[in-house]
């Protein structure tokens, strides 16, 4: 089917979902386990998150964050209850607020038709006993759940928490076997790495990284004999130094799947795949650990790539593991031919942890970004990442999330790197160069309004509640058999909500010319939305549905 006769049906098809997608009940949204739940080939899967929307989940006056009373920082008081949107204007007062919610994976078909959502097992469950059996998100943390397929297309991969539905400030506790007494929130939970099959059947592996932040994308590698997890994210919430345990949860993990149920899991210290320094540009070392404040990851020809676009530190740009040691001495290359992906921890000597971090093992890809976050200009923004093909490379760019000030969506309408930027690879000079950014119909920096949301400004920040689109952060892609490249994203925000992680957001859709290299004719193509969140609804991750091959295109 031709693109100009799909695209109306498309709107029409993705009007009936949201109408489909609005209409689940509560008692739908809130069932158990429905081990009859089928992800069939060639649909997508996206991560979605529902906030309860209790006022009494969070009281006006209660201390924050969780137990900061035997911590080294002064409590606060928090300012807002639990009522949606207000509650997370308590990020205000304690900067590390968050809330945990249920994750469903919603099945829905490539034009945005609902199939079925299942959900994953949380503590308001009735089947699931034991806190150690649940997993859940941290609503307004919008770095988390993305979705990846592993390496032999068969299961779905993410990470999240091991806490109940409704705990305070999970996204920035320690983790039980990483505690750094200088983090403000005085709790302690897992992280877990999840995969779900087909027929909708669950593991969980438990891990000690990411203490004091964020565990963002997971790839099981399950090919080839392989049978371990390659992870993404950022740790640390306290002072320097950090803890060594602190630096080795950092970034990229290494994890070999539990084969015991989660209450019989014992995690150890965590275990890094690779880690960069800003010192192999020639730059002055950084903070120890937040050069590898890592966001999406993805494998591609036995590469493995990753991608940094928070933090003040590091380099916001795109990265690979090299592992040969030769791709490139001073921090910037391609992979070698014949590269492998990497099988092992990354060696260190645990004596230098706090003097000079973890050995590099890692290079910016070349042609991307080498500046550093605090100079560069402009500053990009890289999310997640999908190959087409060996020489062409698709870029989600999140924008800056800038509220500043009234010109908040102005602000957001001007970016230039932000939306799906596409890079070619020359192959005669080794290098990647940005052939154009995909923006035309992603309305950056356009309010708009959302089912029951708030509208004028919010009095806590004085901005407009309205939330606005800043850019995209994961996506996922089919090539087809005409040479067409369809992209799907998940869309981030802008408005003046006290933590635009809570925004609904959207997932769209848009058809790139494979062979195209002409901004010009690339403004043309369009970005349409499929999906819209609801009311204390977000969207989070998506991926095709395990099963599905990377060749087949349903088309």
């Amino acid at each position: 089917m031709s693109k100009s006769s799909w695209q109306p049906l498309l709107k029409g098809v993705a009007a009936l979902s949201l109408a489909t997608v609005a209409g689940i009940p509560a008692s739908a949204q809130d069932r158990d386990h429905d081990d009859h739940i089928r992800f069939f080939p060639g649909n997508l899967v996206v991560s979605r998150s529902v906030y309860d929307n209790n006022p009494n989940n969070v009281k006006v006056g209660a201390l924050l964050p969780p137990n900061c009373a035997n911590t080294t920082t002064p409590c606060v008081a928090a300012t807002n209850d639990g009522t949606f949107p207000y509650v997370f204007n308590n990020v205000l007062a304690d900067g590390s607020f968050g809330i945990t919610s249920k994750v469903y994976l919603d099945q829905i078909t490539p034009f945005g038709f609902l199939l079925n959502c299942l959900e994953v097992p949380n503590s308001t469950q009735r089947n699931v006993r034991s806190e150690s059996n649940q997993l859940v998100t941290s609503f307004s943390s919008k770095s988390e759940e993305a979705l990846n397929l592993s390496t032999d297309g068969k299961l779905l991969t993410f990470i999240d928490y091991v806490a109940p539905v409704n705990t305070i400030d999970v996204s920035n506790s320690n983790t039980p076997g990483v505690i750094d007494p200088t983090n403000p929130v005085g709790v302690a939970y897992y992280r877990a790495v999840a995969t779900v099959s087909r027929s909708g059947k669950f593991t969980f592996t438990e891990t000690n990284a990411y203490s004091g932040n964020n565990g963002r994308a997971a790839i099981f590698n399950n090919t080839n004999g392989a049978d371990f997890f390659y992870t993404s994210g950022n740790a640390g919430n306290g002072s320097n130094p950090q803890p060594n345990g602190v630096i080795l949860g950092a970034g990229a993990q290494i994890i070999d799947p539990a084969n015991a149920p989660e209450s019989f899991q014992n995690p150890g210290t965590p275990t890094p795949v690779a880690s960069f320094s800003v010192i192999l540009l020639g730059d002055k070392a950084d903070k120890i650990g937040k050069d590898d404040n890592f966001r999406g990851l993805t494998v591609f020809n036995n590469v493995l790539y990753y991608t940094k676009g928070s933090g003040g530190n590091g380099v916001n740009t795109v990265y690979f593991v090299d592992t040969t040691g030769t791709a490139c001495p001073n921090g910037v290359g391609v992979p070698a031919v014949g590269a492998t992906l990497p099988i092992a921890p990354l060696a260190y000597d645990p004596t230098k942890l706090q003097t000079s971090g973890l050995p590099s093992n890692m290079c910016i890809l070349a042609g991307f970004p080498t500046a550093l976050a605090k100079t560069a200009n402009p500053l990009a923004f890289p999310f997640g990442i999908w190959f087409a093909n060996a020489d062409t490379l698709y870029v989600a760019d999140e924008g800056d999330g800038y509220t500043g000030g009234l010109d908040l969506y102005t602000h957001a309408a001007a970016q230039t790197t932000a939306g799906i930027q596409k890079w070619i690879f020359n192959a005669s000079t080794k290098s990647w160069n940005r052939a154009y950014t995909l923006q035309t119909g992603l309305e950056l920096g356009v309010p708009y309004t959302v089912n029951r949301y708030p509208t004028g400004n919010n009095s806590a920040t004085s901005l407009p509640w309205s939330p606005a689109t800043d850019g995209v952060r994961n996506l996922t892609g089919r090539v087809s058999d005409d040479g067409k490249v369809t992209l799907y994203a998940i869309t981030s925000t802008v408005s003046g909500s006290g933590d635009q992680g809570a925004d609904p957001n959207r997932l769209v859709f848009v058809t790139d010319d494979l062979s195209n290299t002409d901004a010009t004719k690339a403004a043309k193509e369009k970005f349409f939305t499929v999906r819209k969140a609801d009311f204390a609804e977000v969207l989070r991750g998506v991926s095709f549905t395990p099963g599905t091959r990377p060749d087949h295109d349903r088309w």
